[in-house]
């Protein structure tokens, strides 16, 4: 039976990989553009007396192609000079038949007159004023539209930014997105007319919508079919604690490793600085063939072919059930409802996650045989896993893969089932009766320490990352696509467990350990917003590294015993 198994594995690989195809091609990388706020160079521009058009041709010659508009508030155009803002006790003492407890403004009369139809609040006119009975200071109030208009005709790539608010009149009539708009960009942590009345903003939206990487926006995934492109920036005050380089390598590597299209930029205080950080990333760019230039929408149609990969995950599920030393069957019934109960449409995706890196536990340790089975099982579900959770939501970041923490702690726990033999009862008790010795205890402290810090260090703000593991985080990046630590690690311990002759338990306890690295694999694919690409060279990378490690460890650590040993 498991040579049938295995064979239905490998025919299964045959379509699944064929139905990467339009994800592999929707996912080369660029075009990329360089967006700079517009908010940011205003200081610029009013400090060597220039107009924003001018600064911004200035900045062309520097990289940028784009320039983003966020939306003004109704306090931004006083402070500007714009609008005149007064209360309506103000204009009663005044002489003006004013309301008190009202709020007046006057001023540009094209921007009073969309103010005027902007709010869904009562409203009156009293000569050249505009009464509203709130406070509107904090209330969104369009954009410079002539700067829009320029940008647009000196051939720039225009972003505007609106901003979401609960008064607000979302009327086509109103400039909320203007018609020189090549990109929305949402202000705030919501999509414009979230959470009621996104059916009637998404009719005021003609171009793509950007997704920014780490700001969740709800109500985003309702302009799913305006089209997404991916969006990459550094919170300033962060910016301004790194060097230029420090931040511009940050860019070039969301756009080489993340595939983001919008690179938006704010310049640092000094020229000097500024012109280094896009001289760095412009740099960066180049060496990874990523161009400059106009961004798409990167969607695309899953292949039918996908739900080939079915059949493979269905056959490494029965090898896990046959391979098992104890109740195997019943382990892979509650696997499978547990992955349509939990991840629904995702469930053969989490399957095969949480199933193939222990496939390779499950034969003979016949040294690194073993680990070259291990790392060809958990290939397989990482191809599996890619074939059928990968859609365009999955793969743009909309939707997120249910399960991602589950492919780090279920298959170790899968593989510590291994090592029970058929007669558990009996092994248990021996295992109870052993005598403890404290060489032992402290070995299974490090064990457990060890496990508490892969845990803890999971994800991209993990509590836990050391400094020097930090600083070569950064050293490896700037040479390879930079391997997870938890696979080197992983990997390395398969030769330290299978070269060297340890006890059974001490054998046990390595596998255990190595048995995260292989489902961090699994874990790497599970990303699906990251470049199928990126993520294979991620997992060869930490393979061989970490191969090339436990090897060196094994020498190391027979050279010791000789030297203990006399």
């Amino acid at each position: 039976m498991k040579p049938l198994l295995n064979a239905l594995v490998l025919l299964a690989l045959i379509p699944s990989l064929l139905a990467l195809k339009p994800r592999l091609q929707a996912e080369r990388p660029g075009p990329v553009v360089l967006v700079v706020d517009a908010e940011a160079v205003r200081e610029e521009a009013r400090s060597q007396g220039k107009s924003l058009r001018e600064v911004l041709a200035a900045y062309r010659a520097l990289g940028i192609e784009g320039v983003a508009f966020p939306e003004r508030f109704v306090k931004d155009w006083v402070g500007q000079g714009a609008l005149l803002y007064r209360g309506g006790r103000e204009l009663l003492e005044a002489g003006l038949p004013a309301k008190p407890g009202w709020f007046y403004l006057k001023g540009e009369p094209w921007l009073v007159s969309h103010l005027a139809t902007a709010y869904d609040l009562p409203a009156e006119r009293l000569g050249p004023w505009l009464g509203f009975p709130l406070d509107v200071q904090a209330f969104p109030a369009f954009y410079p539209l002539e700067e829009i208009r320029a940008a647009k005709e000196a051939g720039f790539f225009v972003v505007v930014r609106p901003i979401n608010q609960r008064y607000r009149r979302l009327d086509p009539s109103l400039p909320i997105v203007p018609p020189q708009a090549d990109a929305v960009v949402f202000a705030g942590l919501e999509a414009l007319g979230y959470p009621h009345r996104l059916e009637e903003a998404k009719n005021l939206v003609p171009v793509p919508v950007a997704l920014i990487e780490g700001t969740p926006q709800p109500g985003l995934s309702a302009y799913w079919e305006k089209g997404i492109l991916r969006l990459f920036s550094l919170r300033y005050e962060w910016q301004l604690t790194l060097t230029p380089e420090e931040a511009a390598d940050k860019y070039v590597l969301a756009a080489r490793e993340r595939g983001h299209q919008l690179l938006y930029l704010r310049p640092y205080p000094y020229r000097q600085d500024t012109e280094r950080f896009l001289k760095r990333i412009r740099e960066g760019l180049e060496a990874s063939h990523i161009p400059l230039g106009q961004p798409r929408v990167r969607g695309f149609t899953p292949s039918p072919l996908r739900h080939a990969a079915w059949v493979g995950v269905a056959s490494g599920l029965g090898l896990l059930a046959l391979g098992l030393p104890i109740y195997g069957p019943w382990v892979a019934f509650l696997l499978l409802l547990l992955a349509l109960g939990y991840a629904g449409s995702q469930a053969g995706a989490l399957l095969a996650a949480l199933v193939f890196p222990v496939l390779g536990f499950l034969g003979p340790r016949n040294g690194l045989w073993m680990w070259l089975r291990t790392l060809g099982y958990a290939l397989a579900g990482a191809i599996f896993l890619s074939a059928l959770g990968s859609t365009s939501a999955t793969v743009m970041g909309l939707q997120a893969f249910k399960g991602v923490s589950l492919t780090l702690l279920v298959p170790p726990l899968l593989v510590a089932l291994t090592f029970l033999e058929r007669d558990f009862k009996g092994a248990l008790t021996r295992l109870f009766l052993h005598p403890l010795r404290l060489g032992e205890v402290a070995l299974a402290g490090l064990a457990l320490l060890l496990l508490a810090l892969a845990l803890l260090r999971r994800g991209n703000d993990a509590p836990i990352v050391p400094e020097l593991e930090l600083k070569l985080r950064s050293l490896l990046q700037d040479v390879m696509v930079r391997p997870r630590f938890k696979e080197v690690f992983g990997h390395a311990l398969f030769p330290l467990a299978l070269l060297l002759p340890w006890p059974r338990w001490v054998q046990n306890g390595l596998l255990f350990l190595a048995a995260l690295g292989v489902a961090s694999i699994l874990n790497t694919f599970s990303h699906f917003h990251t470049p199928l690409p990126i993520s294979s060279f991620r997992v060869m990378n930490g393979a061989l590294l970490g191969l090339l490690l436990g090897l060196l460890g094994v020498m190391l650590v027979r050279r010791l015993r000789a030297w203990w040993l006399g």
